[in-house]
């Protein structure tokens, strides 16, 4: 029990503490500036997430040399490392805009070492597949970073979820706590974007953590506790694809967005995700499987009926 309070709470501090100190650096060298395209309207430095990255990882590679750790845990820790290149490109791509070959092909390299990490055994015809599902895993988290607090606690509760469900080891708990400590630096107003390097690493952290399940219904259980992150995101790539639109260009098409442009504050969204995803978990932990399925259905339909009544329109936004 200690692993799960102590933890967390101390990366949670660190977090908030190391943001303080990194936020003039920040606001000097990636000082995101708001476009026709954005949901905020002053000028927030991104970039934030290097910190989240650093104190997971530190935690990870202490806990990796420590004669103390399980060997049940040593792929999941391992995994989470796994993940730091991809936030290196991440902060390159946040610095410089890395060619988008660049960006995919890293994506590319760490799921395969997360897919040979994993703890299922994964059918030689269905690796390409995971290939591909791992960095949509990665590209929609990526895409739905878009509105004050929205992945920082969606993936917060999500992760926190499935480190229980999992007994994961003490990184992954000091991960889920250093988010806590990202998102009262992240919350509406934002002083601070996580940025791709850390978008994209929780996307990654997170795919390991459903191919660390012991199980296929492990694994589809853990990765539908994400369904108002991924089913939003899922949704509206397949949207744009039927419209004829170009899938990797940047929009304010998804339905969080749609639902600022008609009204709603960053909160109020962010909140409303949370929340479903908070349900999820509970879910998880107490009802599995078939709880988890019936309560994501319900979600999707909630989602369609907010796309239908209170979002902004998908025609009207595709022409702003």
């Amino acid at each position: 029990m200690s692993v799960l309070f102590i933890g967390p709470l101390l990366a949670a501090g660190l977090t908030w503490c190391l943001l303080a100190i990194f936020l003039p650096v920040l606001r000097r060298r990636f000082l995101d500036q708001p476009n026709q395209r954005s949901s905020h309207r002053v000028a927030t430095p991104r970039g934030g997430g290097v910190v989240f990255v650093l104190v997971a990882s530190v935690a990870g590679g202490i806990s990796l040399l420590s004669a103390s750790l399980p060997a049940l845990h040593l792929p999941q820790v391992a995994s989470l490392l796994a993940s730091f290149p991809l936030a290196v490109v991440g902060f390159l791509d946040d610095r410089h805009n890395l060619p988008p070959v660049w960006r995919y092909g890293a994506q590319l390299f760490t799921a395969l070492l997360l897919l040979l990490l994993s703890q299922m055994a994964i059918p030689l015809f269905a690796f390409p597949l995971l290939l591909i599902a791992v960095t949509a895993v990665i590209n929609f988290v990526n895409f739905m970073d878009g509105l004050d607090g929205l992945v920082a606690g969606c993936i917060a509760v999500a992760m926190a979820a499935a480190a229980y469900e999992l007994a994961a080891p003490l990184p992954i708990w000091a991960l889920v706590g250093s988010l806590l400590g990202f998102l009262l630096w992240n919350w509406s107003p934002a002083k601070v974007f996580m940025g791709d390097v850390g978008s994209t690493f929780l996307g990654a952290v997170f795919a390991a953590l459903v191919l660390q399940s012991t199980s296929w219904a492990q694994a589809l259980c853990l990765l539908l506790v994400a369904t108002p992150l991924l089913g939003d995101a899922c949704f509206c790539v397949l949207r744009r694809l039927f419209a004829g639109q170009r899938v990797f260009q940047a929009h304010r098409l998804h339905l969080f967005q749609r639902l600022h442009q008609a009204g709603w504050p960053h909160a109020r969204v962010s909140t409303l995700y949370i929340a479903a995803t908070g349900v999820l978990a509970i879910a998880l932990l107490s009802g599995g499987l078939p709880w988890v399925i019936t309560l994501a259905a319900a979600e999707l339909l909630t989602g369609v009926w907010l796309d239908q009544q209170v979002a902004v329109p998908f025609a009207v936004a595709s022409r702003s």
